[in-house]
């Protein structure tokens, strides 16, 4: 399956994902991946697992901040997140369960928190 880049052509710039959140392509119930893994009908149908592509995260999860009213620190610094695991042309397999089916001009997505997303496939080496 080839991975989807953003461009400045595309779409997908004008679309803020929020915080731990993920967008995601679905794939096909037969695609397979170049290495091989794919998820049979049955698995799909009986467990609500899905596959697709991450098209975009979000900036992942806010650390608090101590309530400390420091003129000296800039507005950049107040806002920290620690980054998510998933990144733009992950294949991810998640729990339906947890995911939000949206429909962006005429296709369909899953906005899916990183916790109901069970594996991700990336063509790096980890």
């Amino acid at each position: 399956m080839p991975a989807l880049h953003i461009t400045s052509d595309n779409t997908f710039k004008k679309l803020v994902v929020i915080g731990d959140r993920v967008l995601i392509r679905p794939s096909k119930p037969n695609e397979k991946t170049e290495s091989g893994l794919y998820l049979p009908p049955g698995v799909q149908e009986k467990e609500k697992v899905q596959q697709g592509v991450v098209i975009k995260t979000g900036p992942g999860f806010v650390i608090p901040m101590p309530i400390e009213d420091e003129v000296w620190k800039s507005d950049e610094e107040k806002v920290k997140y620690v980054p998510l695991q998933a990144k733009e042309g992950d294949l991810a397999i998640f729990l339906l369960s947890g995911a939000t089916e949206v429909v962006y001009e005429g296709s369909k997505y899953y906005i899916v928190p990183q916790s109901a997303i069970l594996m991700l496939e990336r063509e790096e080496e980890i």
